[in-house]
Formats: C-alpha cells, structure tokens, sequence
C-alpha cells in the first residue's frame, strides 16, 4: 500500500519501522523540526527523522500542514493512507482530505479515554488498571474518529511510563498493521460517554507534595520516569526520584521515618513513601542505599518540596 507517514518520537518509529518490515510503500515521511536538546542544547533529529534517513525515504519537517506548498507536495504522492502517530502537528482538514482512504491515528489509550497529548501518564497518574491502543480514522476533531481497532493492556504494578510505552508501541506496531491489511473498513463512533483528556504535562506536576497519600505520589514518580522526574528537596538539594514505592507507616508528612538499606522512608498524608532510586543535582542515578552510604540522612529531619 501507497502511504504517507506523520510522526516524531521513538512510539512512533517503531510503527514506521513495522510498516517498512511489512514491504509497505511509504513514499513520504514527516516529522517535526530538529530540536535543540541537552546540557549543549545540539540540535536533535527525531526518531522518526533518523529512521527515515537510514531508509532513504523522503522526508519533510513544516513547522505547520497549513502551508500550501506543503500541502501540495503531499498530494503530489497520491496517498492510499496518511498514518499518524504522535507526530505533534494538526492535521487541518485540507490535509485530512488528500489520501484516498483518508488518515489514521495509532493512538496510546482505550479512546475516549484520554483523550490528548500525554494518555500513557494521565494514564499511570489516575491509577487505571488498563490502557490500550485505538486505531482511529481521523477528523478534525481532537482524537474524536471512529474506531478502526482496539487492543488491551493491562498496567502493572511496577510500569512506568517508560516501560509502558514500550509495550503499547510494540501493539500499536502489530496493530496497525493488521488495521491496514484489512483496509477499507469501516470504523465505528466512539461512545458519548467517558471521554477523558490527557493533557500535557507540566513539570510543576513532577514536584512531590507530601500532604498527598503516599500511593498517589507513588504513582506521579511511575508516571514521571522518564520525564520529566517526579522531585523534591532534601537538605537543601534537589533530588530527582526515578522509583519509590508506598508503604504502611505514620507521621506528619515530610519527615523521614527511616533511612538505610532499605531506602528512605517519607511519611505521607497517608501512609510513607520509599524512596528507592534517586540522582542528585548533577549527579549520576543510583539506589537510595548507595546514595546513603555517602551523605548522611538524620531520621526525623524533614523532606520538602522545590520550587517548580
């Protein structure tokens, strides 16, 4: 099949690199604009970007889908399918419009749950059981069109969004495939009711409020590994925490209730929290073990929150 293809990150690489596997035709790619990235803010190609050089594909990166000239080099490849994931951009209704068969969107949520920008977080944040992936027909609503596919995953105990996003990128790979396979199809209306929407995320949401109960906090530092790392301040250093996880203790929320090999224990509004994994301001990632062999943490000195 003739396709075009919208994406940035590494989520949607891994589709192009399915559909590239499978022998499909993908006669255009577009991605987002290098971006400035890192301590010497170089710029970065996207994911998709690296990919489609190596494949030697042709590649477009418009600041915007609005501009005609843009719009006349997609139509120029007469599409079958536009396939979209997380590419970042609208897709106004003039490009909407081009393909054959219309544009489809591989997207990380059982829709109408979540909705947006960030789904696998808002996801782990609010403490579902399961998420999924949604192939959907796009229109000019905001992930609103019908549903060509659906497909199940359950959120485990220890997922981050790291982990979780690595399975949903591998289904929505094999899912899309299957959906193109298949196509035409005829897709069928999201339901009225449970619609969610996952905004995007701040980093003030990163900062750990100790008023909050622990299995709540647990689940903003899931959600912020790897991005943008739930934090807080102890001793007067920011402290970046990549794993913790909740516990049955007691105290006025703040304070450290133990600290040795175990981890640091934080009391919560409800229960602790055990900080498990950590990284200094600077420093290198490590186990709250290995950090406490070498600064000294006083039980009953108190943890706090940053500034965002």
């Amino acid at each position: 099949m003739r396709l075009g293809f919208a994406g940035t990150p590494e989520f949607a690489a891994v589709a192009l690199r399915a559909l590239l596997a499978a022998g499909h035709d993908v006669a255009l790619v577009l991605t987002q604009p290098d971006r400035a990235a890192g301590r010497g803010l170089a710029m970065r190609p996207s994911p998709v970007k690296q990919l489609a050089q190596v494949a030697g594909l042709n590649l477009l990166q418009p600041s915007t889908l609005r501009d005609p000239v843009v719009q006349q080099e997609i139509r120029c490849r007469e599409l079958e399918v536009l396939v979209v994931a997380a590419y970042g951009l609208i897709l106004p209704q003039a490009i909407l419009d081009l393909p054959l068969r219309g544009c489809i969107n591989i997207h990380a949520s059982l829709l109408p749950r979540w909705r947006g920008a960030a789904p696998i977080q808002r996801a782990i944040l609010a403490g579902d059981r399961e998420t999924g992936i949604s192939i959907m027909q796009m229109d000019a609503g905001l992930d609103s069109g019908p549903l060509l596919a659906l497909a199940v995953e359950d959120i485990r105990d220890d997922d981050n969004a790291s982990s979780l996003h690595d399975r949903l990128a591998q289904l929505g790979a094999g899912l899309l495939l299957e959906v193109l396979d298949r196509l035409p199809c005829a897709g069928r209306e999201q339901p009225a009711e449970g619609i969610t929407y996952a905004a995007k995320i701040d980093k003030a949401e990163a900062v750990l409020d100790w008023r909050l109960p622990a299995a709540q906090l647990a689940r903003q530092v899931r959600a912020f590994n790897p991005l943008p790392v739930a934090r807080c301040v102890l001793g007067g250093n920011v402290l970046k925490v990549w794993a913790a996880s909740p516990q049955a203790a007691a105290g006025s929320p703040g304070l450290i209730l133990a600290a040795g090999r175990d981890g640091l224990l934080i009391a919560c509004g409800e229960g602790a929290l055990r900080i498990e994994e950590l990284q200094q301001a600077g420093g290198r990632r490590m186990s709250a073990a290995e950090f406490l062999n070498g600064t000294v943490v006083q039980v009953g000195s108190r943890c706090t929150q940053v500034a965002s």
